[in-house]
C-alpha cells in the first residue's frame, strides 16, 4: 500500500457489544494499525461506546435501539452524510465490509463517494440468523434475495471457510469466492496453575473431575441442547464431570432453566460473557475439553482459541468449525445429536490422556494468529486496489445503487436544511436581547402615558 492510506472497516457490531465479527474487526484494526497503515472503524452508534481506548479512530453512524429483539444488537441507519464528511481528507484506499447487510449498503454508498473498491468478508451463516428473525417465508425469501443482491455489488468477496462459500452459493450466490480464515488474538500456550486457580475461584471444579468448556453466544442453533442432553445421559450413568458455559445471548435464561429441569444444576456453571482476555484464556486452560456442536458457525474461531491454550475441540463432523481436524489427532467428531455426544464423552472419561494428547497436537496444527492472518489479508489488499485501479473489476452495480445514491442525496440535502435552520435558530437568539430591550422600553413609555 501506498504511505497514507486508509482502510475502512464496518461492521453492525462493535464493542462494547463482542461477537467474533466484531472481535475480527478489532483485530483487523489493530494489527493494520500496528503496521504503520492507518484504519477506520465505521459502525453504528452504541449508547455504552467508549471509543477513546482505542488507537484508531471510530466513525460511528445513527442507529435504532433493537437490543431486546436482536439480543444485543444495534441496527444502524447507513444513510448518513456525516460519515462521508468524516472521511474528508482521508485516503481511502479499500473498503472492507464484514457484514453483508446494513454495512455492505452503507460501504456502496461510501465507494461511490471516495472511489475505492469494496471487499466483503461473509463470516455468518446469515440465512440461519434470517430464519430466526423473520417466520414468513415470503419475507425470508426476499430478504435473502436482497442480501445476494448487496453481495454481488461487492467488488470481490472473501469468506473464512470453505464451508461459508458454500453456504453462500447455496443462498444464490455465484460469483468467486476468496478463502480468508480469521486468526486468534490469544498467544499460544498455556498460562501458570496460580493464575488459573485465581480466574477459577469459587467455582466447584474438584482436582481429577474432567471440566468441559463452551465459549460462545448463548442460543439455542449453537448446539446448546444437544450438549445439556448428552451431560444428562452422562449423569444418568453415573459419571462425573463439570461443564462450564461462559457467553451471553438471547437464550441465555432458556438454556439456564433447561439445565435446571435436566438437573445439572450442581454441574453446569453459566459465568455469563467474560470481556477480559486474559481470564477467558485461564478457562481455556483449565478445561480438558471444549464442546463445540455447532453446525451454525462457519469458521469457529472459539476452536482455534481453544487449539491457542492446548485444548482440544469436539465438533460435528462436516461442520465448518470441523475444517483442518482429524478425529482422533487435534479434534474429535461426531454426529449431530446427544446421543453420539454423551458416546464419544463416555469414551473419553475412560482414557482423560487422550484429551491431553489431542489438546497439544491441536496447538501445533491449528493455530493461526491474528498478526498471520490479517498480514494475508493485507497482501491481497494490494491485489485488490491495484486490479480496481486499472479497471480490472467489472461495473458492480445493482437495481437498488440509484435508490441508495438517491436516498444519499436526499440525507445530505436534510442535513443541510438542518445546518440552515440551526443558522437560522443562532440569528434570531442573537437579535432576541435586542427585540427583548425594544419591547420593555416601549411598554415603559406607554406606562408613563
Amino acid at each position: 500500500m501506498e504511505p497514507n492510506q486508509t482502510i475502512c472497516l464496518l461492521n453492525d457490531s462493535f464493542p462494547p457489544l463482542i461477537d467474533g465479527v466484531a472481535n475480527a474487526v478489532k483485530n483487523y484494526a489493530q494489527v493494520i494499525t500496528d503496521s504503520g497503515e492507518e484504519a477506520v472503524v465505521i459502525t453504528p452508534a452504541h449508547p455504552e461506546s467508549s471509543d477513546e481506548a482505542f488507537p484508531y479512530p471510530i466513525i460511528r453512524y445513527p442507529s435504532l435501539d433493537f437490543r431486546k429483539i436482536t439480543g444485543g444488537y444495534m441496527a444502524g441507519i447507513p444513510f448518513s452524510p456525516d460519515i462521508a464528511r468524516a472521511l474528508q481528507g482521508k485516503n481511502v484506499a479499500l473498503l472492507h465490509a464484514h457484514c453483508p447487510i446494513i454495512s455492505t449498503v452503507l460501504a456502496r454508498e461510501l465507494r461511490q463517494v471516495v472511489d475505492a473498491p469494496l471487499v466483503l468478508t461473509y463470516h455468518t451463516k446469515f440465512d440461519i440468523d434470517i430464519a430466526n428473525i423473520l417466520k414468513s417465508k415470503a419475507l425470508r425469501a426476499g430478504s435473502i434475495k436482497a442480501l445476494v443482491q448487496n453481495i454481488n455489488a461487492c467488488d470481490e468477496v472473501w469468506t473464512v471457510s470453505q464451508g461459508a462459500a458454500e453456504n453462500l452459493r447455496s443462498l444464490g450466490y455465484e460469483g468467486e469466492c476468496v478463502v480468508m480464515p480469521n486468526g486468534v488474538d490469544l498467544p499460544r500456550g498455556r498460562v501458570s496453575q496460580e493464575l488459573i486457580a485465581r480466574a477459577t475461584a469459587g467455582f466447584d471444579l474438584p482436582q481429577g473431575v474432567p471440566v468441559f468448556l463452551f465459549v460462545g453466544r448463548m442460543m439455542w442453533y449453537k448446539g446448546l441442547r444437544i450438549t445439556l442432553d448428552a451431560l444428562a445421559m452422562l449423569m444418568a450413568r453415573g459419571l462425573d464431570f463439570r461443564m462450564v458455559f461462559i457467553g451471553s445471548g438471547a437464550d441465555y435464561d432458556e438454556v439456564v432453566s433447561y439445565a435446571e429441569e435436566l438437573g445439572l444444576g450442581k454441574k453446569c456453571f453459566f459465568t455469563g460473557a467474560i470481556q477480559d482476555r486474559e481470564t477467558l484464556r485461564c478457562w481455556y486452560c483449565r478445561a480438558d475439553l471444549f464442546l463445540f456442536p455447532s453446525s451454525f458457525d462457519t469458521n469457529g474461531l472459539v476452536v482455534r482459541e481453544a487449539a491457542a491454550c492446548c485444548l482440544g475441540s469436539l465438533l460435528i463432523a462436516g461442520s465448518c468449525a470441523a475444517e483442518g481436524i482429524t478425529h482422533g489427532q487435534n479434534g474429535l467428531l461426531m454426529e449431530e445429536n446427544a446421543e453420539s455426544m454423551a458416546a464419544c464423552l463416555q469414551e473419553l472419561l475412560s482414557h482423560p490422556e487422550s484429551m491431553a494428547r489431542i489438546g497439544e497436537n491441536a496447538g501445533r496444527e491449528l493455530y493461526i494468529s491474528w498478526q498471520e492472518a490479517v498480514q494475508k489479508a493485507m497482501e491481497r489488499y494490494e491485489i485488490v486496489i491495484d486490479r480496481y485501479q486499472s479497471g480490472g473489476y467489472p461495473t458492480r452495480r445493482e437495481p437498488v445503487d440509484n435508490l441508495l445514491k438517491a436516498n444519499g442525496e436526499l440525507m445530505e440535502n436534510l442535513a443541510h436544511l438542518q445546518l440552515l435552520r440551526q443558522e437560522l435558530r443562532e440569528k434570531r437568539t442573537e437579535k432576541l436581547p435586542q427585540i427583548k430591550g425594544k419591547i420593555q422600553t416601549h411598554i415603559h413609555q406607554r406606562f408613563k402615558e
